[in-house]
């Protein structure tokens, strides 16, 4: 802890922060915990969606904006005054799949406006819309795309922690491909998530929501041993996953601890070994006959941050093997090759990819540049694996609190905590929620996205 920290951490130092606008920040709902007041659903010319998948996670929509609307007063100025809620939503839902012409977007204004000072403390506001590549004419493909504006600005204008996340659904999804993506938006395991689209397809196989949807299931965890890995780990295992943790040898200890305290089973391996795949298959099928992989994480990774006029040719090779030739290699095995212990047939592989793979980042064009090709990764992967049941996805985290980001200067850490929309860094369980969620049964229809986790921060926003 550096002197600037120590001060800030004062009754003085505070008193100063506030003075200059650094406020404290909005405390966020967490876990497997859904908002405290209704959840509101605003179906816009159609749809019809958003209430069917509501009703399979069991949630009864609370009053909808029109009875509210029609009793507005005007104020002691004569102002018609917006309309308002009985009491505080804890979550909009917005069905605007119907929506296809630009005079409809006034609609999405009017549900919006009332909850943009009256939601709750990390309330969410979820617009669903129909993916721009399903909808005929150019106005219809143009009004998909305002969304997302309204979306990310939304985002940014939201109080006390609360966010707006908009879904396309593709051709031929409902209900049932939507639960699990509705279900974790609406709880507190998206609580960094915000401003961020993505797709949702229909499932090549069906599966029902669980609380444990890695019951009797293996997921591999690489790069396990501490911060975020060990977070992925204990979220896997909490949610039923036999977790094999993966680490370097010289991990060995912290990694046996974490295998340890969530009763998985640790390997110690270097990642860029050439026979990484199959010692991870033998490991799996070591432990029980006809045991395969339900999910791998990739999310073994290095940094070796230098200006690009001083990044040499060892630094360059490192980081690209170790972040994404790595991975390539360990997959191209498990898929490839039909061994014990190799991936299941509706397998799940997820990638971490970075904001700095979104938009660059100075001194660090190796890492910047592996983390931009997990994405390229996935992409490519998601046709590749078209006919086969086997979903691949990546998140990009942003500022996340660990041990390594501790390490940097106490303003410079200051400044990334405070330019995203919720005004702090994010939690190595941030991450592993939103991977776990990707990997789900219920997850099927979402293939080949890239899902940020980073609090929507201004860096390639």
């Amino acid at each position: 802890m550096d002197a600037l920290e120590m001060i800030y951490g004062t009754p003085a130092g505070k008193f100063v922060a506030r003075k200059l606008g650094l406020t404290d920040p909005p405390r966020l709902r967490r876990g497997r915990t859904m908002p405290t007041g209704p959840v509101v659903l605003a179906e816009l010319d159609g749809g019809g969606v958003a209430r069917e998948t509501l009703a399979l996670l069991g949630v009864t929509p609370g009053q909808p904006l029109v009875d509210v609307a029609a009793n507005r007063t005007p104020d002691e100025r004569g102002r018609q005054q917006p309309p308002r809620y009985q009491s505080k939503p804890g979550a909009l839902v917005i069905d605007a799949t119907a929506v296809r012409e630009i005079t409809q977007l006034e609609k999405v204004r009017q549900v919006l406006r009332p909850v943009m000072r009256g939601l709750e403390a990390s309330g969410r506001v979820i617009i669903l819309a129909t993916d721009a590549a399903d909808v005929e004419g150019l106005e219809a493909k143009a009004v998909a795309q305002a969304l997302d504006g309204i979306n990310r600005t939304v985002g940014k204008e939201l109080r006390a922690g609360s966010t707006s996340n908009l879904v396309f659904l593709r051709s031929g999804a409902g209900a049932a491909d939507l639960a699990s993506t509705l279900s974790f938006l609406l709880e507190g395991r998206s609580a960094f998530v915000s401003g961020q689209a993505w797709r949702v397809g229909r499932a090549k196989v069906a599966h029902e929501l669980s609380d444990r949807p890695f019951e009797g299931r293996t997921v591999v965890v690489t790069g396990a041993a501490r911060g975020i890995g060990a977070a992925i780990a204990r979220t896997f295992a909490r949610d039923g996953a036999h977790v094999v943790a993966v680490d370097i040898p010289a991990a060995g200890d912290a990694l046996a601890r974490v295998a340890n305290e969530i009763k998985g089973s640790a390997l110690q391996l270097d990642i860029t070994a050439p026979d990484a795949g199959a010692r991870i298959a033998q490991h799996v099928a070591s432990r029980a006959a006809g045991e395969t992989i339900w999910a791998i994480v990739h999310n073994a990774g290095i940094t070796r941050d230098r200006m690009l006029a001083n990044l040499d040719e060892k630094l360059w090779g490192s980081v690209l093997d170790v972040n994404l030739a790595a991975e390539m290699r360990i997959n191209d095995h498990l898929l490839h090759h039909d061994v014990p212990g190799g991936f299941g047939q509706e397998a799940r592989i997820v990638g971490i990819a970075s904001t700095s793979g979104v938009a660059g980042n100075k001194g660090q064009t190796n890492y910047a540049a592996s983390k931009a090709g997990v994405m390229g990764l996935v992409w490519a992967m998601r046709d590749e694996l078209r006919d086969r049941p086997i979903t691949t996805n990546a998140v990009a985290p942003g500022f996340i609190e660990t041990e390594m980001t501790a390490a940097i200067p106490f303003v410079q850490r200051e400044i990334f905590r405070r330019t995203n929309s919720l005004g702090q860094g994010g939690q190595p369980v941030d991450v592993a929620e939103t991977l776990a969620y990707l990997c789900g049964p219920a997850s099927g229809g979402v293939d080949g996205q890239v899902v940020r986790v980073c609090g929507q921060n201004l860096v390639g926003a």
